[in-house]
């Protein structure tokens, strides 16, 4: 039997955990495995093969991959398990020890996973690659639409920043990128598919072209004028590389979107130091009004850590402050996880437990009045949003141009993939969605 007759028609179940980036990189493996013959599972189908992409963010990450595992070796004890991303990159040892792994693959092999496959048929045989993180020097581009509307466009991959807190840098490797032109072509190939929108996705994407003459915003100003997508949006940014010049170009930009994600991580100047992170409170804030005053209706979501070593009552309050005095739409809070070998645990003072668990209380509240303000302030407008998939049994869902969910009363399953104008009429709750209809 060929390698192409034992794939064809085989079923393999996708699960990704963690960031945008991670999810890009799994529709691009499941296109890869689909090219095999092995299609994705259909529900009530029981998988021939599981492809679980890890995140490592935590030790709580890491033990949701374990547990993830286990039970999926349990529940299809006869199915090929394989595991990439950050948790496979930064412990292969412990995820091939699982009962039921076959084949662990670290950041730079994922998307070589197809290889892997025919390996593992000849030999039938654990395989383990992982490539050490300084070793790690390949682009591997990806775009991929999966089950979204959006499509993720990887722009860069890796990270030479080493916050103190952080193992990315040795879970990814050094930054490096794809150039402006090789992005260009696959937005074109997006255009190609009828994709409209294309978020642009990387572990620290604001250093794209680094070691090249080519830049960030040379990559902005190209995609701009890529005709075809209607709508850009930038995923992360580190605050220090969102330039002024950014923000002007997507204020006055047809296709990049007025949303933001800044990570802030700490608003007390004493704590960014400990974190070695590359800017204060004052060039944040700097930032912030920046965005606020060239973008009146920009959506600003910003990353913030709390219960971090060193992080003091005293320091938290400043935090806690800063954030309250920032014009922005909402939080992601993050509470604070010890990682092996990261230089934050030489930081003497620790947070115990249940103060994290306060202290992430305060600053979601704080998130949570900030979403509702910023939502309701729109209620009554008119905006154009994105259509996505229809739910059964449900009014069709979308995101506005400033990135507010929508639940669209009157929306027809032909509107799919479309920018239809909705008015605004009531935000739900908590703010995280709103309720509106077709406009006429």
């Amino acid at each position: 039997m060929t390698d192409s007759e034992f794939f064809s028609d085989k079923k393999a179940l996708f699960h990704t955990f963690g960031c945008k980036l991670n999810f890009s990189e799994t529709s691009t493996v499941a296109r890869q495995f689909a090219e095999k013959g092995i299609r994705r599972v259909s529900a009530g189908e029981t998988p021939d093969f599981i492809v679980v992409n890890s995140c490592s963010v935590t030790e709580v990450a890491d033990k949701k991959c374990r547990q993830y595992i286990r039970s999926m070796v349990r529940k299809y004890p006869a199915a090929t398990v394989i595991v990439t991303g950050c948790y496979a990159q930064l412990k292969p040892a412990e995820v091939a020890e699982i009962d039921g792994v076959a084949i662990v693959a670290g950041n730079d092999r994922k998307l070589l996973l197809s290889e892997y496959l025919d390996r593992w048929l000849d030999v039938h045989r654990n395989i383990e690659e992982v490539t050490p993180w300084r070793q790690m020097d390949r682009f591997i581009p990806s775009c991929s639409r999966g089950d979204r509307t959006r499509y993720f466009l990887k722009v860069q991959d890796g990270c030479d920043y080493w916050c103190t807190y952080c193992t990315i840098p040795q879970a990814r490797g050094r930054s490096r990128s794809a150039s402006v032109e090789q992005l260009v072509e696959q937005a074109r190939r997006v255009v190609a598919e009828g994709g409209k929108e294309i978020v642009l996705t990387g572990v620290n994407v604001g250093d794209f072209g680094k070691g090249t003459d080519e830049t960030f915003f040379d990559l902005v100003r190209a995609l701009d004028g890529v005709d075809g997508i209607e709508r850009f949006r930038i995923s992360s940014i580190e605050p220090n590389l969102l330039t002024d010049e950014i923000i002007d170009f997507v204020a006055q930009s047809r296709r990049f979107m007025p949303s933001f994600h800044v990570p802030l991580q700490s608003g007390s100047d004493a704590v960014l130091k400990l974190m070695h992170r590359h800017y204060d409170t004052d060039l944040f804030r700097r930032k912030m009004e920046k965005i606020r005053a060239a973008i009146p209706h920009a959506f600003i979501g910003v990353d913030l850590m709390v219960g971090v070593r060193g992080e003091t009552p005293e320091e938290f309050e400043l935090s806690r402050q800063f954030v309250e005095s920032l014009p922005i739409s909402r939080l992601h809070v993050f509470t604070y996880s010890e990682r092996p070998g990261t230089k934050a645990l030489e930081i003497p003072y620790v947070v115990d437990q249940a103060e994290k668990h306060r202290r992430t209380g305060v600053m979601l509240r704080v998130s949570e009045r900030k979403l509702l303000e910023f939502t309701r302030g729109f209620e009554g407008q008119t905006r154009p949003v994105l259509m996505e998939h229809p739910r059964r049994n449900r009014p069709m869902t979308g995101f506005t141009d400033n990135y507010i969910k929508v639940e669209v009363n009157g929306a027809t399953p032909d509107m799919d993939n479309r920018v239809v104008n909705v008015r605004l009429i009531q935000t739900v709750a908590d703010g995280e969605e709103m309720r509106g209809e077709v406009a006429p």
